[in-house]
């Protein structure tokens, strides 16, 4: 037969630290079943046909609603006018190569075209990549970043920024009234291999399983701890 005798403060204490516990675990389970909602949604955009950038930005929403989705805009690069953010890619520190879309219809784009490693940030060491003439771009739009408290300020003479700024990148090349989403290309055979496009993360980071196991880990070890308390002063036992 069970013998308990719990004791007041503590076992409400306890109640009280374990109902949190479980509150936030089955949080986390909400953010997971919300997270990967998103990826799918993500996925399903990138991988659609793609669509004529001025047929996406005519729906409107915010730049957050439009992320992702697959377009395909013309016109010529103004290469004189290309800025840099600073990334990595596979560890490799660099930059993503922004450079000014200028259309015929429409506004001007500025458009990710892919990685370049730090030795290849000047366009002289890239001369075949900088391709001249009338070209379609093919790629996922993606919205502005704000820098954080911690970000580095750009170097507006060399157009180095540390956060894909559309507003500051925009000002410091002289594009006038871009349209509001970045354009991200996709991978593709571009002279000379750079810039190299399709390097967008598609999948967010989606560790809410794990926070949700270490919370509902800790009520287990509350609830362990708690008994074994009990048991240490006599108050929990077997006759």
């Amino acid at each position: 037969m069970l013998r308990f005798r719990p004791l007041p403060v503590l076992t409400v204490a306890t109640l009280t630290a374990l109902a949190i516990l479980v509150a936030l675990g089955n949080w986390q389970m909400r953010r997971l079943a919300w997270k990967e909602g998103l990826v799918a949604q993500i996925g399903a955009r990138a991988t659609a046909s793609a669509r004529p950038l001025d047929e996406a930005l005519a729906e409107g929403g915010t730049p957050a609603d439009l992320a992702y989705t697959r377009v395909r805009a013309t016109g010529r690069f103004d290469h004189a006018r290309e800025a840099y953010v600073f990334t990595t890619h596979d560890g490799v520190p660099g930059f993503l190569v922004v450079t000014p879309l200028l259309r015929e219809a429409g506004p001007p784009v500025l458009v990710e075209r892919g990685f370049v490693p730090e030795r290849a940030r000047a366009p002289q060491t890239r001369p075949e990549g900088q391709i001249e003439g009338t070209v379609e771009v093919v790629g996922l739009l993606r919205p502005a970043e704000r820098p954080g408290l911690f970000t580095p300020q750009p170097d507006l003479a060399a157009r180095i920024f540390y956060a894909a700024d559309l507003d500051a990148i925009a000002a410091a090349a002289g594009v006038a009234a871009p349209a509001p989403v970045f354009v991200a290309a996709e991978a593709g055979e571009a002279p000379g291999g750079l810039p190299q496009g399709g390097v967008t993360e598609l999948a967010p980071r989606n560790p809410h399983l794990g926070y949700a196991l270490t919370w509902y880990g800790f009520a287990v070890v509350l609830v362990a701890v708690y008994l074994a308390y009990h048991r240490a002063r006599g108050r929990l036992a077997w006759r």
